[in-house]
């Protein structure tokens, strides 16, 4: 079991932003940039193309949903997505904020407190 599934089953706790049947949205608490987002499907699989057709779009087009409530809260000039799946074996979209291309780097983190990422969640949450 994922690290993810154990965040979407309630067993970790989250900044949770949304959830539907198929996904569960999150900030991830280790981010590039404030108001990274994390889009994670619920069914655990791997990789990315291993995803069936549907899933698959589906995953693309709420995030693209996601994406729209990101550039809304977060002044940003736009938000980028990155697909990676490296450090943790269950497919999720990354949705960054971006203004410079060291945001879109996964070197570059940003400090927040809990009081911060909790209002970044509540305030992307509104506008979806």
């Amino acid at each position: 079991m994922s690290i993810f599934t154990k965040i979407i089953n309630g067993e970790i706790p989250s900044y949770k932003i949304a959830e539907n049947e198929d996904f569960f949205v999150f900030l991830d608490i280790n981010p590039n940039a404030a108001g990274h987002t994390l889009v994670v499907p619920k069914k655990e699989v791997d990789q990315l193309f291993d995803l069936g057709d549907e899933l698959y779009l589906k995953l693309f087009q709420y995030s693209k949903t996601v994406a729209a409530a990101i550039k809304k809260a977060v002044p940003c000039k736009r938000v980028g997505l990155s697909v990676i799946g490296l450090e943790v074996p269950h497919v999720h979209v990354h949705l960054i904020p971006l203004n410079q291309m060291a945001d879109a780097t996964f070197g570059k983190k940003e400090k927040l407190t809990e009081v911060e990422f909790i209002a970044l969640a509540e305030k992307i949450a509104s506008f979806l």
